[in-house]
């Protein structure tokens, strides 16, 4: 039902986790897609592998979104050698431990530079594009720590909560030059960021506790609404903030 042909998504940290189920997801449903990666170029070949599977044009890019010139020069080259940006996806982000008391000033910027400012610079780099094409889609990933707090991580939840308060205000100022800001946001995902704390069995027991489903996610169940806010059948949404957590936090 979701078609997405013609159209060319890039999605950023699509190496791993979250990005690299919505990448080869976005490729299912019939678009082209560039990624981004930090560090693993291992991973990021596993996932253009996969995308070539699927029958369509691929690409990934070294990229360090926290610098602005970087994300300019990545969205040029998507320009350039698949010959458009349709969609952009947000998913480049950490999550590191620090109470406030021992939080050092450079962790704290890390985090908000990556998953916020990443964010912000990803958004600027390929809004001209977007505008040129009177079309775009941008989703951006924060998480149920941006909604309701998370104690020893108060940087993370900074930087996610900012990311639902920059996707609201974006998205009334691009909508009428076609362009839709969504955010999908995630409670726990068994991804590779929080490997370690899903990995000890007490640990796991009370975060599924704590989770109405009874369970924590797949990279791939939080991909599904990040494609579907990728598509026209979410045209009504601006501005939204889709939870997708389990029911583990009920807000709007």
């Amino acid at each position: 039902m979701i078609d997405l042909s013609n159209q060319v998504a890039l999605v950023t940290g699509g190496s791993r986790g979250i990005g690299a189920a919505t990448a080869i997801l976005l490729a299912s449903a019939g678009g082209d897609v560039a990624i981004t990666y930090d560090r693993n170029a291992k991973s990021a070949r596993e996932v253009l592998n996969e995308i070539k599977d699927q029958g369509q044009r691929n690409l990934a890019l070294r990229v360090r979104v926290e610098r602005p010139s970087e994300c300019n020069k990545t969205a040029l080259r998507v320009l350039k050698r698949l010959g458009r940006i349709d969609i952009l996806v947000n998913c480049a982000g950490i999550w590191e431990y620090g109470g406030l008391e021992n939080l050092a000033v450079g962790d704290w910027r890390k985090t908000i530079d990556i998953n916020l400012t990443g964010t912000f610079n990803m958004c600027r780099a390929v809004l001209p594009i977007m505008k040129k094409q009177k079309y775009g889609r941008i989703i951006n990933v924060s998480s149920t720590a941006g909604q309701r707090g998370e104690p020893y991580h108060s940087h993370y939840a900074a930087s996610k909560g900012g990311i639902i308060a920059f996707t609201k205000s974006i998205a009334l100022e691009l909508i009428k030059s076609g362009i839709w800001v969504n955010c999908v946001s995630p409670g726990w995902v068994d991804t590779d960021m929080v490997s370690k704390v899903l990995r000890n069995p007490k640990e796991r027991k009370l975060i599924t506790q704590a989770i109405p489903r009874g369970r924590v996610a797949t990279p791939e169940e939080i991909a599904g609404p990040i494609v579907f806010l990728a598509s026209r059948l979410s045209d009504h949404i601006v501005g939204g903030i889709l939870n997708v957590n389990g029911g583990s936090v009920l807000c709007g």
